[in-house]
């Protein structure tokens, strides 16, 4: 995982290295400026005299921009956007306190993390101030454990066992193909070419894989890989909201994180943290 963390920044500061070409080829596309200069006449005598302007070429003091939105149109292409980084957070029936039922699943909270990002999207964009496009990319979710135990494979249900071991990491993880759909409200651009942005909607998630990663003087370096009655079809909503190329994250989900796991019945999952690129 810190591998793809890295790959993943690494792509984003080489998309944010084309992002500023974009940027200044999007000042003559997105926006096309008609500069007028006027110049001021009196109309009368003395002090009290009316001033009128009208077109002229000849005062550079007094200039105005006009600026005219493109028009509206489809887009489509491969991005690295939305990248997000924040923690994750288990609600059980609407308690942030696990119940005895779950307890075994008690998690460090500033270990437990949620990181995805996009890769793929289409929209449409209305005008300068709304956008809406679907894309897809991945998402995953890691909870740290507390307790010395293992999560077991190809059980009726989420099954554990306890160990006489002292792991230095017992991480259990989910991946998930994710395909949000987004609404974007966007502010102008300001004078420093940045812009404000509003962005929620509903979001789908396909299981791709669970994982039991475990690390122990005993056994050194351990993965074990199970879909673990992870919930193979989630959905949910989330808002991102932010100033330039960052921002903030929510992401909320409806679905129980297990399936077919009546003990696990309405826990649900809860992210937020910081978001970058639009």
């Amino acid at each position: 995982m810190k591998r793809l963390v890295f790959t993943a920044l690494i792509c984003f500061f080489t998309a944010g290295v084309f992002a500023q070409v974009s940027d200044t080829v999007k000042t003559t596309t997105d926006t096309t400026v008609v500069k007028v200069k006027k110049k001021k006449f009196k109309l009368g005598f003395g002090n009290d005299a009316a001033q009128i302007s009208i077109n002229s070429e000849e005062n550079e003091n007094d200039t105005t921009y006009y600026h005219a939105s493109k028009a509206p149109g489809f887009s489509f292409g491969l991005t690295f956007s939305r990248f997000d980084l924040g923690l994750a957070t288990l609600i059980d029936n609407g308690s942030f306190t696990l119940s005895p039922n779950n307890d075994f699943l008690s998690y460090r909270q500033w270990k437990t993390s949620n990181v995805g990002f996009d890769v793929i999207q289409f929209g449409y964009r209305f005008n300068s101030a709304f956008k809406i496009y679907i894309s897809g990319g991945f998402d995953w979710t890691h909870i740290r454990l507390r307790d010395n135990i293992t999560i077991l494979r190809n059980q009726p249900v989420l099954t554990y066992q306890e160990d006489d071991i002292d792991y230095s990491k017992n991480r259990f993880s989910s991946s998930y193909l994710r395909i949000p759909l987004s609404f974007d409200f966007r502010s102008h651009d300001d004078a420093r070419g940045n812009r404000f942005h509003f962005i929620a909607g509903p979001d789908i998630g396909i299981l791709l894989n669970g994982r039991v990663k475990q690390i122990s003087d005993e056994n050194g370096k351990q993965k074990f890989n199970d879909d673990y009655h992870y919930t193979k079809l989630r959905y949910g909503v989330f808002t991102r909201i932010g100033y330039g190329a960052a921002g903030l994250f929510a992401k909320y989900y409806f679905n129980d994180v297990f399936e077919n796991s009546p003990a696990q019945k309405g826990l649900k999952n809860f992210s937020f943290g910081i978001t970058i690129g639009w």
